[in-house]
């Protein structure tokens, strides 16, 4: 199954700037069968784990984070860029490996010792999901795992994440 899913990655060369692969999940998102076996991957490995909260971040994270939420029954939390969230935020600045970035996650997102799952698409650099995991630490929750549909091996960003669990269905 991860071979076949692998393929379906369309890889970008030159985006968002020159020298960066843009590792491209749309193709998989858009195959019935290889959707299905991701979502039911994650949703495997946390069932039975009182996940409270399933976070995704802007934006292919919200994607997979909104498929797991619902097939765990569990609520979704949205981290964005600054700006798209209504209500009172918090605010974290990140490094990435094209540049520097800001998010933003609602103040009352998740109740004090609420459990939950970060999910994005890719693991990179780190930096965007440290900065993530500083807003639901302000937040005061619990983080069950890092979990992620690819990681980049060569960025070594898992590294940055020493203190949390970290899961990646495929590595590259």
């Amino acid at each position: 199954m991860l071979d076949t899913l692998r393929e379906k990655i369309r890889v970008v060369p030159d985006f968002p700037k020159e020298g960066i692969a843009f590792k491209d999940i749309t193709p998989l998102l858009a195959s019935p069968d290889a959707f299905h076996a991701i979502v039911n991957s994650f949703a495997d490995r946390y069932a039975g784990q009182g996940v409270d909260q399933v976070v995704g971040i802007e934006a292919r994270g919200f994607v997979l984070a909104a498929a797991l939420a619902y097939k765990l029954k569990a609520g979704l939390t949205l981290v964005r860029k600054p700006g798209k969230l209504p209500a009172e935020t918090l605010k974290a600045s990140y490094e990435l490996e094209y540049g520097v970035g800001e998010l933003e996650v609602h103040r009352d997102a998740a109740m004090p010792g609420s459990r939950v799952v970060l999910m994005d698409d890719v693991l990179a650099t780190g930096g965007t999901i440290c900065a993530t995991l500083g807003l639901l630490q302000r937040l005061q929750c619990k983080i069950i795992e890092v979990a992620v549909l690819i990681e980049l091996c060569d960025l070594n960003g898992r590294e940055r994440l020493q203190d949390h669990q970290v899961f990646s269905l495929l590595q590259d």
